[in-house]
């Protein structure tokens, strides 16, 4: 399976990317992609919401009004789930949305998703590009070269670049990641993926390496 490559001025420079087909050609297994995405949502929850439960509201030490004679209900509490400023039943209180997945499913997931990207033909590979110092031009340049201006792009890059971080991050529609630290979530939550040409290799080692440790 290959891909073209791109120059940084959006043409096709005539070489090619060679893609494993254990990672951008299996058939995308939708159940784990839901688990992973469910599971990275709920990490993102900070699980701090509360509220006070009966026995946690200030009062109801003593009877409201005496038992007999008012007509009214047998009131004991004024903490009474029933009256304003009660207590609440089953109300939320703190604690951790999160839950594990097996480092299998893990990976899974994201060639799952990778391939997903590459059935839509959401992914480019370009040649590998840096600056001298950051430029928003230069990178917003190379999207509108490439046609994708318009589009919420994933820039991968083979290692930690800094002044091309720079560059994007001022562009709203454009994350950068090193290529060995996208999730699924990040993967799918993208309309295209831009992969430099040394960076594909990275993101085939890291999933790779990730599956000999599991197995």
């Amino acid at each position: 399976m290959k891909l073209p490559i791109y120059t940084t001025e959006g043409k096709d420079s005539g070489n090619e990317a060679e893609l494993a087909d254990s990672i951008f050609g299996i058939e995308p297994n939708e159940t784990v992609i839901y688990e992973a995405v469910r599971r990275y949502m709920a990490n993102q929850r900070q699980g701090t919401s509360n509220t006070k439960e009966r026995g946690q509201v200030r009062g109801g030490g003593r009877k409201a009004y005496r038992q007999k004679g008012t007509g009214r209900a047998r009131r004991g509490s004024i903490r009474s789930p029933l009256l304003k400023g009660g207590g609440t039943v089953f109300g939320p209180s703190p604690r951790n949305h999160g839950f594990r997945m097996s480092k299998k499913s893990k990976e899974l997931a994201r060639k799952s998703a990778l391939s997903a990207k590459k059935n839509d033909e959401a992914l480019k590979i370009i040649d590998d590009f840096s600056f001298d110092e950051p430029k928003t031009r230069k990178v917003a340049d190379i999207l509108e070269a490439l046609e994708i201006e318009d589009s919420k792009v994933l820039l991968l890059t083979a290692g930690v670049d800094e002044i091309v971080y720079k560059s994007a991050r001022n562009i709203p529609n454009i994350e950068v990641l090193e290529a060995n630290k996208p999730s699924t979530y990040q993967i799918l939550d993208t309309e295209v993926i831009l992969i430099q040409e040394s960076a594909l290799e990275i993101l085939e080692e890291s999933i790779e390496t990730a599956e000999e440790k599991v197995a």
